[in-house]
């Protein structure tokens, strides 16, 4: 493994290595307007949801890297404290990369990327009608990391209101991410697409607390054939079979005509493949 000094590193290949690193990041679309109306929209994937009540997002307009220029968002949420966040999927996402150009300070975005001005309900920025979803924000707080290029201002936004068409949208009145088609930010000149092919399920341990990878049977760890997600999965069961249970299991076993450990570590790594865990620690423990 290498080790990087960051005081070592001059700041476009530190910016380089960090948004190579820290993918994917979400894209926020932000349209602002300059204390005299004048109206921007500029993409940051520096962005997040931080808060659920207050509902807050964050974005982090960085410094220019060569001179230390601030960005026309920074600027203009200074002057008038408002925006609206808009969410980029991959129909927009040629247009949104439109916005990111150096304009001059003054130039409207909206038009040189085609997008549609649509009003909004209590801020004055507008929004992207062409956007699924749209949270109007004011601004709650302003922190500037520091003074040279590269630098971050970690801008705290209050979600006044939210704006979701109805397309991407299920049958419970929630966020279909299928529909949704969000695109997101990696290092370089890439991007990733939230499709059906990159969404998968992962249940949580809130409601239900597994063993733990500590309570696997140490003939089971030792072979080191089980990958980390393999643990982890064997790990979630919330109670090892019991001894009756085991005794019972044998029978199957016979059936299938397992000649080996090898045959039986594949076999409960098929097991655990179709998450069938109970399954896979009943064939382990017979080990």
């Amino acid at each position: 493994m290498i080790t990087l000094d960051v005081n070592a590193i001059e700041n476009r290949q530190l910016y380089s290595f960090l948004t190579s690193a820290i993918i994917p990041r979400p894209i926020a679309l932000v349209s602002t307007i300059d204390k005299n109306g004048n109206v921007n929209l500029s993409p940051f994937s520096y962005f997040n949801c931080v808060s659920t009540r207050p509902p807050i997002l964050m974005i982090a307009p960085v410094k220019k890297a060569r001179d230390g220029e601030e960005k026309d968002t920074f600027l203009n949420l200074q002057e008038t404290a408002e925006c609206v966040i808009n969410l980029t999927n991959y129909s927009m996402v040629e247009q949104m990369s439109l916005t990111s150009a150096p304009f001059d300070r003054g130039i409207n975005e909206f038009k040189k990327a085609g997008f549609t001005e649509e009003k909004s309900l209590l801020v004055k920025p507008p929004r992207v009608k062409e956007s699924p979803v749209a949270f109007e924000c004011k601004v709650t707080q302003i922190i500037e990391l520091a003074k040279n290029g590269g630098a971050g201002n970690v801008i705290f936004c209050e979600i006044l209101s939210i704006h979701v068409a109805e397309d991407v949208m299920d049958k419970n009145g929630n966020i279909d991410p299928y529909k949704l088609d969000t695109v997101a930010r990696l290092g370089g000149n890439l991007y990733s697409r939230v499709n059906p092919a990159s969404i998968f399920e992962l249940q949580k341990p809130i409601s239900a607390i597994g063993v733990g990878v500590d309570n696997i049977p140490d003939r089971l760890l030792k072979f080191g054939y089980f990958s980390g997600n393999e643990l982890a999965r064997l790990a979630s069961i919330e109670a090892v079979p019991s001894k009756t249970e085991i005794s019972k299991f044998p029978a199957l076993l016979d059936g299938m005509k397992v000649k080996n450990e090898k045959e039986l570590l594949l076999y409960m790594s098929e097991l655990l493949s179709f998450n069938q865990v109970k399954e896979a620690w009943l064939v382990g423990l017979n080990l």
